[in-house]
């Protein structure tokens, strides 16, 4: 696969987890200092390692979701939490792994996850 097919790839990945609207919006966010980076994200993020056949993409979402806990990445944890909800993880799914945050990443980090998501929740519920 050349760089061009991966990007497409990629783009495809992108929308598929995060939603049209979402990279819809980050596209028209990018700028000439930004631009490479948003080539290299969905290039490699999207495009190598979201196309994977090892694990599905719910597994990936899941994975994603606990490490942005781990990480304390409260900017992207909130995307990544939307998206899931939005394409059908259940909220007791991701409760089971804000839950098991807190043994690996701490109450605190699972607290703060338990926050957000239920702002999330909040927010879609109007």
């Amino acid at each position: 696969m050349d760089e061009r097919e991966r990007h497409a790839l990629g783009m495809t990945n992108r929308r598929t987890v995060l939603g049209e609207a979402y990279v819809d919006a980050a596209t028209a966010r990018s700028t000439p200092f930004t631009a490479e980076f948003q080539d290299l994200i969905t290039r490699y993020a999207w495009g190598e390692i979201w196309s994977r056949p090892g694990l599905d993409h719910d597994t990936r979402r899941l994975l994603t979701v606990a490490m942005l806990i781990a990480l304390n990445r409260e900017g992207e944890l909130r995307l990544h939490l939307k998206a899931a909800l939005e394409h059908g993880v259940a909220l007791e799914t991701l409760k089971e792994v804000i839950l098991q945050s807190a043994i690996y990443c701490g109450v605190p980090a699972a607290n703060a996850a338990f926050q957000l998501a239920s702002e999330i929740v909040a927010e879609a519920n109007g």
